[in-house]
Formats: C-alpha cells, structure tokens, sequence
C-alpha cells in the first residue's frame, strides 16, 4: 500500500520485457491526469483490449443466474449498496503475508529486495541466487495463529467488519486455492488461513471480507539490469522455471499477460464461492479502463452469487476502477475506497457511500520496531471519518508466525472500550449538515443530533446550532445537562467530567433533525 517513488513510477510506465518478448503498451488511463500516476493505477498490467479480451474468452465459467450482466448499464441498474454497510461504519483489514517474515521496510518487500533493499537483504538471507522471495514460504509458519482469538479481539474492538487481505502484490494466496499452487494451503503454514479466519469472524456476529491486490504482480518486480541478468544467465529464482508463474518475471509477453489475467479472473471467482464474502475488495491496480470487461465479469459473477445465498453485498475500489466516467462520485457498483485519512480521504461530507483504510502503525505490514498509533488517536480518526459518512477500516499487521504484537492489541481494546460507552453515537448514525467544528465533531441517529469532542474543563462550548435543545446528556454518565443556549454556541455545564485523550460525547435532543 506504500507510494512509489517517482522513479519507480517511470519504471513501472517502461516495463523492461525479456529479451524476444513482444512489446507492450502502456496502460490506458482514460482521461486521467498525469499527475496522478499512482493514484489511479499504474500498477495494473498494461494490457490491451485485445489481450483482455482473450483473456476473458479462456474462462469458460458462466455467469450464475441471476439479474446481473457484465456490463456498466447492468451493474448500474441492480445494484444497491448493502443496509449493513450504512450501519457497520468500523471495520478491521489485515495486511497478513509472507512480507511479515523479513518483517524489514514495509509490506512491498518482495519489490525492495530486489531493488534498493537488495543489499540489506543479501546480508540478512544471502544472495537472491540462494534465497529469494519465494522462500520465504516455509517461514512463514502461522503456529501460533488462533481464529477464534483474533476474532474475539476484533469484536471487543467494537468493528462489524473483518477484511483479510486475501492475497496481496507478491501473488500468494492465502487460501485453500485449486487455481494456483502458490497458496497457504499448500505451501507455508499449510492451512487454509482465509477458510479459517472466515469462520470465526461469522461465528462471532461480524461481516467478513476478502481484498485482493494480485492483479499488481505483473509488473510488481523490476530489477536492476545487472541482478536480472545474473539470475537469468544462472535460471535462477525469479528465472527459474518451477517459480516462473509465482513472480511474473521471467515472461511478460502478451500471452503470458493473457494467462495471468485469466488467472486473476479464476481465483477471484474461487474467493467468492469458496467464502462467500461480504465485501470484496480491489486495490490500486483494477482502476485501468482496459480491464473494465474483466471487472464487468467479476462483479456480475459476485452479485448473482449473493443474490442466490441471500446476502447483501459489495465490491470496494479506489479512485475511478468502477467509474467509467472518469469521475470517482459516479460509482458504478462499488463503495469507493480512499488510502490513509488526511492523505487522500474526503475533505468534508461526501454524498455517496465511501470507506477509507487507515494503518495503526507506521507500515501496512508488520515490520520490526513498527510504530502504533494510541487507541485515542485511533478514535478520532474513527470519529472524522464517519462526522463525514465514511466507513473506518482500521489496518492491522499480524507477524509471521500468526500473532497479533501486545501495542497493537492494546490500541484496539482501547478504541472497543470508548466504542462500548460512545458506540450509539458511531453504529447506524450519519452526517449532520456540517460535520464538525474545530475540535467538535456531530453525528446524527433517531433524531439526536451527537456532538464527539475533547472535554478538559467544566464547561464544552459548542459553535451556535440552528433551532432550539431540549436535553443534554453525556454519554456515559446518567441525568441530563444543564446548559444555555446562545447566538454565540450552546454551552454546556460538565461539572466533575474528567480530562481524557478520548474525546466525550454530548447527546442533543429536540432539534428538527433530518
């Protein structure tokens, strides 16, 4: 999930090809701007329409039935986005893989150690000839990986939601996958870990969902020239044949670009039908207008699906992936995702439905001394987010051997224990008609207008709000407020209320509120 360098983005737009190889296109965009490269997705495959459309052709899985075309106009016509998603408003992501094992840089590791990192690598594992990404496999045990724990600590966190990333750029799945063998099933901890971890987290009343990044690892590798000759002339790792289809390397041509894409439609299928998730999402590297038919096919494919097993649900992209427009407030079919709060999240109210992934720490993936945010700080970003009728998926970074690290588990409980007094204010709410001012913060359910803030005196003074209050209440605390009401704001007696890095919240009653 990191942000590329601006040299990495031109080595990303000029794909070294293996020698013979045909050449290939750079990546259709649309009308996006050139200076936003990474933001709308140029870690997708540069395909053509051509290959796309051979690649949709060998996958002779039909359509369930059901009302759902693969086309926009369809996709457009049926879908609605899901009433839970409207109330859930907090929900975990897990950035849970192999990159956990050099626990080094962040969870683009694979594309580091090949890179810049090559160097740190060598001297930690050895030499890319004796031990490449690939073998990290076997290390990453998940021994001490309890479903039914991570679960329970994700319900006390107060989320409604678990989003594991399925599989991330590196291409391995960390399911019980019969489409590649590159999966955790087989290789690793030997387990079907998505299986798992889908269980549990329904066992304990949440939704669950699954994020595939895996459509990036056609282009994800890109070694210097002087470590890519060395490991063709010697066949080995990324060159070596028995691995060739784990790291997309050694072949970009068109047709293995066409079996590779194949291939993203197949286990994206298999994810559906084996797990039948709640949510699916995709990462930065679906947004090329080029792959709209395979997206097209995928989202038919999961809403007839859910359709039969009674369930509602949705696809979650970023930018303009599900935007043929162009224009990322016309969705088509899908909740939009944003990257990191304050970063690339809305600035204000955005009308339609919208999620945005956050870290807890410094990196997506667990690294060695990974800083942790407090649950304080965790909770108001929750508390931004949905004042603006976003959704709160809170990134979690499990270690190799299946554990989640003592900070990051302090931090959740922290934000499930304000979320136990504070939760009517966040579950089933939505935006005001301004979502804050200053340091306040509103929400608004069954015609109570909430106000989230920082307490630190006897008195919480509010900016001037339109119509007359009625009652006060602060949450936590029985008996109503005393309080005055002016064209300056509405000020309200706290009396012994205690300071606190958590902000408090002021229920306001008798507004005419929508």
């Amino acid at each position: 999930m990191s942000k590329p360098s601006v040299k990495l983005l031109l080595v990303l737009l000029a794909i070294a090809l293996p020698a013979g190889a045909d050449t290939l296109p750079k990546p259709d965009r649309g009308s996006v701007p050139a200076s936003s490269l990474y933001d709308y997705g140029v870690m997708g495959p540069p395909a053509t329409p051509a290959i796309v459309a051979a690649a949709d052709a060998a996958v002779k899985t039909a359509l369930p039935p059901g009302p759902f075309r693969a086309d926009w106009d369809s996709i457009a016509r049926n879908y609605q986005v899901p009433a839970w998603f409207h109330d859930a408003k907090f929900g975990i992501f897990l950035h849970w893989g192999l990159y956990a094992v050099p626990a080094h840089h962040n969870e683009w590791y694979e594309k580091h150690m090949y890179g810049a990192d090559l160097a740190w690598h060598t001297q930690a594992f050895g030499a890319p000839e004796q031990f490449g990404y690939k073998d990290f496999i076997p290390r990453f045990t998940q021994e001490k990986f309890k479903a039914d724990e991570w679960a329970s600590l994700f319900r006390r966190a107060g989320a409604r939601l678990v989003m594991p990333s399925a599989q991330h750029h590196d291409n391995f799945a960390m399911w019980d996958s019969d489409v590649t063998p590159f999966n955790a099933m087989k290789m690793g901890p030997k387990r079907d870990l998505i299986g798992e971890l889908a269980g549990a987290v329904r066992k304990a009343g949440l939704k669950f969902g699954v994020s595939n990044h895996g459509v990036e690892n056609f282009t994800f590798i890109n070694p210097p020239a002087a470590l890519d000759a060395r490991l063709k002339a010697a066949q080995a790792d990324l060159y070596d044949p028995a691995w060739a289809a784990f790291y997309n390397v050694a072949d970009r041509s068109p047709a293995a670009m066409t079996r590779f894409l194949s291939d993203w439609l197949q286990r994206n299928f298999e994810l559906i039908d084996k797990y039948q998730p709640d949510l699916m999402c995709f990462d930065n590297g679906a947004n090329l207008r080029v792959l709209d038919p395979l997206k097209w096919r995928v989202a038919a494919y999961y809403y007839n699906r859910a359709g039969a097993w009674g369930k509602q649900v949705s696809i979650s992209t970023k930018y303009v992936a599900f935007a043929p427009s162009n224009d990322d407030s016309k969705q088509v079919g899908s909740i939009i995702d944003f990257e990191k709060i304050g970063v690339r999240s809305p600035a204000g109210i955005r009308a339609a439905p919208w999620m945005v992934d956050d870290v807890i720490g410094s990196t997506w993936g667990y690294t060695e001394g990974m800083t942790v945010s407090g649950g304080a700080a965790i909770v108001r970003r929750l508390v931004d987010t949905v004042s603006k009728d976003g959704f709160y998926l809170l990134n979690v970074s499990p270690r190799a051997d299946g554990t989640i690290p003592d900070d990051q588990q302090r931090s959740l409980l922290e934000v499930g224990a304000w979320l136990d007094v504070n939760g009517e204010a966040i579950y089933g709410s939505h935006a005001w008609t301004r979502f804050g001012d200053k340091e306040w913060r509103y929400t608004v359910k069954e015609g109570a207008l909430y106000a989230i803030g920082p307490v630190s005196g006897a008195v919480a003074e509010l900016a001037p709000i339109a119509g007359k209050v009625q009652k006060v209440e602060l949450l936590g605390r029985a008996g109503a407020l005393a309080f005055t009401q002016d064209g300056a704001g509405l000020h309200v007696q706290l009396g012994s209320a205690s300071a606190s890095a958590f902000p408090r919240t002021l229920k306001l009653a008798g507004l005419a509120l929508r």
